[in-house]
């Protein structure tokens, strides 16, 4: 309660879009659980093992996306009992307190995965004399007296978090299956045997061994990553691990709320334009094609600056740094979603043309059926299968679009950690000899296992909503 008492809840606008969409992925799990024509392609998904991999890796993403959403200031101390509250001006997240090892042991500048000094040379005084060597590093390998203790002590830190690993997955496996047990009136044993033999619908060994694999990674960084930098650190001595993690939300913003953003667009106008025909169509078909013809890039980068302009000219209109960079943030979701429906629209006006000519449109126009109630009953709910698809599989394309467009330097705020941020922060590097290279493999490792989780799982949304492929 004193914890509570201490903070004051700060949430930016994006944070309230996250919030929004969490809400929204809630009511519709529940709302498909009661209609069994819904219920079933996601059954499909769920007995493939690749498609559960996939969803296990998005949904860590996802959580730690969230627990990164929820912002909030810490009071000050008082000097006294009548002096009123006052805030800290830094904005930090549940995110940032978890990683509070990571996040506060800065050191000068750049240090290599595992090191015990920094990555260049210094002039340091040993013993009354200047010499010049590798300076220890501040936070990293602080404990340990001299180099060669490192290997063992990292090595035991690995086996204490494996085991500690090892453990908890034991015990959440046994917890799920006396669940299990109780729900189906079966002795622990039989489901022991059940899962052991893999005679569960879904992959269950292979969900139990993903969610192993992270439980794993987790408890060993754990041990790790408060005695050492794990993955190095950058050219201002943080902690690469902490800017990857704290990266997530960005990625996760910009591929979800996009498309978000280009939905109304795309669905009001494509099936309008299918289903009215004439100069309806011609008039959406112009507007998109007008809309192609621009490259995106160009499009993107001046209506970013156009925005950065407003901005700069209105700093009243912001209370803080971080919410300056929250509305350039929802600025540039806005501009990809506005530069990103045409495709979807151009599918969903061609799925249009043909339901149109289906016996069941044609009667109700037949009955006087009024256009408005044949749009939102027969013609979107029979689109929704595409949207479903282009919208998962999207996702990982605006992942990438935001690492592009700051490497050309009209992605998001520099104050906004990215992976995009830390690439164009590491290209500058790449000439250094030795080369620093930890940065840039960092912020592609974590951005490619999620563009791979999100492209399996989109090819199986696909085969699982598409009626052509459908089982």
């Amino acid at each position: 309660m004193n914890f509570l008492a201490d903070i004051k809840f700060t949430p930016l606008w994006s944070d309230w879009l996250v919030y929004l969409l969490f809400f929204t992925l809630a009511v519709a799990f529940f709302y498909v659980r009661r209609h069994e024509h819904l219920l079933s392609p996601w059954r499909q998904i769920a007995r493939r093992k690749l498609a559960m991999i996939a969803l296990i890796v998005l949904s860590l993403y996802a959580v730690i996306g969230f627990i990164d959403s929820i912002h909030f200031k810490v009071a000050l101390p008082k000097q006294d009992s009548s002096q009123q509250t006052q805030y800290s001006a830094e904005t930090l997240s549940v995110l940032d307190v978890i990683l509070k090892p990571i996040r506060e042991n800065d050191e000068k500048t750049f240090s290599a995965p595992f090191a015990l000094t920094l990555f260049a040379k210094e002039n340091i005084d040993v013993n009354g004399k200047t010499i010049r060597d590798y300076p220890r590093l501040k936070y990293g390998g602080a404990h340990l007296e001299s180099v060669d203790e490192r290997a063992a002590d990292v090595f035991t830190r690995f086996l204490h978090g494996s085991a500690r690993a090892l453990v908890l997955l034991a015990v959440l496996v046994l917890l799920a299956l006396i669940y299990d047990a109780r729900r189906k009136g079966i002795m622990i044993a039989a489901a022991i045997h059940r899962l052991v033999r893999g005679e569960y619908e879904i992959p269950a060994r292979t969900i139990v061994l993903t969610i192993g694999l992270f439980i794993w990674v987790g408890m060993v960084l754990a041990h790790l990553a408060p005695y050492y930098h794990v993955l190095g650190t950058d050219k201002v001595g943080q902690d690469v691990l902490y800017l990857s993690l704290k990266s997530i939300r960005t990625g996760l913003i910009i591929g979800t709320l996009s498309p978000v953003i280009m939905l109304p667009f795309a669905i009001l106008l494509g099936v309008m334009a299918g289903y009215f025909r004439g100069w309806v169509d011609d008039v959406i078909q112009y507007v998109y094609t007008t809309l192609n013809s621009i490259p995106g890039i160009l499009l993107i980068a001046a209506f970013v600056l156009m925005i950065q302009v407003i901005i700069d000219n209105n700093p009243d209109m912001f209370s803080n740094l971080a919410a300056r960079a929250d509305a350039k943030l929802l600025a540039l979701c806005l501009i990809l979603g506005i530069t990103s429906w045409t495709g979807l629209c151009r599918l969903l006006r061609a799925e249009t043309l043909k339901l149109r000519e289906i016996d069941y449109i044609q009667a109700s126009l037949s009955f006087g059926v009024r256009n408005m109630r044949i749009l939102t009953r027969h013609l979107v709910p029979n689109v929704m299968h595409i949207v479903m698809i282009i919208v998962v599989i999207d996702f990982s394309g605006l992942v990438l679009a935001e690492a592009v467009l700051a490497y050309v330097g009209v992605g998001v705020d520099p104050s906004i950690n990215s992976w995009g941020n830390m690439i164009n922060s590491a290209r500058l590097e790449m000439a250094r000899e030795p080369i620093v290279w930890w940065s840039l493999v960092a912020a592609f490792m974590f951005m490619f296992v999620l563009v791979l989780a999100a492209n399996l799982f989109s090819d199986a949304v696909r085969d699982a909503f598409d009626p052509r492929l459908r089982k």
